[in-house]
Formats: C-alpha cells, structure tokens, sequence
C-alpha cells in the first residue's frame, strides 16, 4: 500500500493526497495514516513538494472527509439508513452502540474517534444524525485531535522517506502507543465515572440518614 501512494502521489502531487484522504474519510477502507505517511515520504524525497504545505494539505482532507460525514448525517439523519452503502457502513446494532457512548462520554468520544479507524466514520455520521452537537463544535473537537495526529504521520514519513523498512518499524510503534494511550485513558474514564458514580450513592446514603434522624 504504501509504494502505490508514494507512486501514486509521485505523479498527482497534492491534489492526490486531499482526495485520498476525503475518502477515507468516507469510510473507503484505505489507511488514513499510510496515506499521511506516504504525502510525507514524497515530501522527503521530491524537492518539489513542501514538507509543511503536505501538512496543510493533509488537515484540509482529513477535516473535509470527517465534515462530510458528520453533515451528510445532519442533512440527511435517519434518512441516510435507507442508503445501501451507508447501511453496510452504520448498522442498526452500531448505530445504537455509537448513540449510548456518546450519551456516556459526550465530546470525549468525537476527539478519541480520530484515532480510532474503522469507528471514525459511523462515529461523526451518527454525531450528525443525533443533532446533538453543533458543526463548529464538532470541526473544534476533530481539528484538535487532527493537529496532534496529522503533523506525526507526515513528518515521520518526511525525516524517514529514505529508510522506508525503519519507517514502517515506527509506523507500527506509534500506532501500538497510540492504542496504548487510548486504553489509558479510557481506564481513568472509568476510574472517574466509578468514583463519581459511588459518591453520589454514599451521598444519596447520607441523606437519606439525616432524613431519618430528622423524622424522628
């Protein structure tokens, strides 16, 4: 995959990279990181192409891709169901999974959604169907985690693009620490929603103590 985009790129230049990276917005099962990755790489080996405007380049497709999803869901809500290929994409049982972790963790899920591959799509389609969320909220939450995920992609593609077996070692070792934070963080979610969860019980406790003790 990677030697077909640096090819691929090679001879489209820019416009390649943005149209790949809307559509894996679109949910087409292309890797968004190789994409990043291989913009980089090309960047790093053809003076022709600016390292720093393939970053703009790549946050300009990635927020496009994601918009197009969250808006074709607000435009179309539960409308877009009766659409085969967004059928395949959010199905009924998604569909309610996605509604109930965004109910649990509201905005964190739009932001952890970036790293996710393969729930970023139904995500940010059913943020725009539940109506929920505003766009300029939605395109803050994406652009923050886009800033942190889009400038690592391309700039390790471009200070590896001449050591391409090291490059793909770190590839994986990024995405293994990526996964890892994700599982941290989720673990101190938890922690945090079980703290207040059980403070809340002991208070509910506490008065119903004092409310005895008051009747009496």
């Amino acid at each position: 995959m990677l030697e077909f985009l640096m090819g691929f790129f090679s001879e489209y230049g820019y416009a390649a990279v943005f149209l790949f990276l809307v559509l894996c917005g679109l949910g087409v099962p292309v890797p968004e990181d190789i994409t990043l990755v291989s913009g980089g790489v090309i960047s790093g080996l053809d003076a022709g192409i600016d390292p720093h405007i393939m970053l703009a380049v790549g946050l300009a497709g990635v927020l496009f891709g994601d918009s197009t999803m969250f808006l074709a869901g607000r435009i179309f809500g539960y409308r877009i169901q009766k659409i085969k290929t967004f059928r395949k994409l959010v199905t009924p049982q998604r569909f309610s999974l996605i509604q109930r972790k965004f109910e649990k963790y509201g905005l964190g899920l739009l932001f952890v959604a970036r790293f996710l591959p393969g729930l970023r799509s139904p995500i940010y389609l059913v943020a725009g169907m539940s109506h929920r969320i505003s766009y300029f909220t939605f395109i803050i939450m994406d652009g923050l985690a886009a800033l942190i995920s889009v400038p690592v992609w391309v700039y390790l593609g471009y200070f590896f693009a001449h050591n391409l077996d090291l490059l793909m070692v770190y590839v994986h070792d990024i995405q293994g620490i990526i996964y890892l934070i994700l599982g941290v963080l989720a673990l101190v979610i938890l922690f945090i929603f079980l703290k207040k969860k059980f403070h809340a019980k002991l208070d509910a406790v506490t008065k119903e103590d004092d409310d005895t003790h008051l009747s009496k």
